[in-house]
């Protein structure tokens, strides 16, 4: 049997990303080296023969997905599963831990100005934030970071490919600003310090993206009834 074969079968029978160490177990012919060149193999082939999906590199290794191309197909059927949405406070913590990890509570809330407790039950009960140790400040907080579900949850082979703070309004600009660009765009002048601006160029209104019909233009500007008002310590 072809070492392309078993490889290609491991990675469609996984619901998780495979490291190279992990699939070059399967069969004793197989090293990381050799896993690395039957990977590449393999996705000459997809690309040549046009199929619908491709090994991607997620969370350090890696996994058999469906291209996005044919997305908007597959939501279409309640049998295929789909990734669970997250409100818009959920998102706002989300990528301030993304940027500022380890990082604690109270610093988040500073950040949003409003209370983030639910907010961080939900992403630690989802999986998308652990807490990763205690602060040295006051009564030793929790510090809180992100997870490797959270690499796979939006694509990312590791927190470098995050956009850099020079880069990140530009990517934002480049998409159909949806979630989590959103929420990260809503909280870019607090993540990062804004350039200054250059008189000799016109101030241009900000773009409005559309996301199913409605505008995302403000959208999460303003933190959500349920939550409750931060804290003064």
């Amino acid at each position: 049997m072809r070492l392309t074969q078993i490889v290609e079968a491991l990675l469609f029978a996984s619901d998780a990303p495979l490291a190279a160490s992990d699939i070059a177990r399967i069969d004793e012919r197989l090293d990381e080296d050799t896993v690395e060149a039957v990977i590449q193999e393999l996705r000459g082939e997809y690309e040549e023969t046009e199929r619908s999906f491709q090994i991607y590199e997620v969370a350090g290794g890696y996994q058999l997905l469906t291209r996005p191309d044919f997305a908007t197909y597959l939501e279409r059927y309640e049998t295929v599963p789909q990734p669970a949405k997250l409100s818009s406070p959920a998102l706002e913590t989300l990528a301030i831990i993304a940027y500022r990890q380890p990082i604690g509570r109270a610093e988040i809330e500073d950040i949003r100005g409003v209370g983030s407790s639910s907010a961080l039950k939900t992403l630690v009960d989802r999986g998308l934030a652990e807490i990763t140790g205690r602060g040295e400040g006051l009564g030793r907080p929790l510090l809180y970071g992100t997870t490797r579900k959270f690499l796979e949850h939006f694509g990312f082979r590791s927190l470098e490919d995050l956009p850099r703070p020079d880069e990140l309004p530009v990517v934002l600009r480049s998409r159909a600003i949806q979630p989590p660009d959103a929420a990260i765009a809503a909280l870019v002048p607090e993540l990062i310090p804004a350039p200054a601006p250059d008189p000799q160029q016109q101030e241009l209104p900000a773009p409005v993206a559309e996301t199913n019909g409605r505008s995302t233009e403000g959208a999460i500007s303003e933190p959500s009834d349920a939550e409750e008002p931060a804290a003064v310590d």
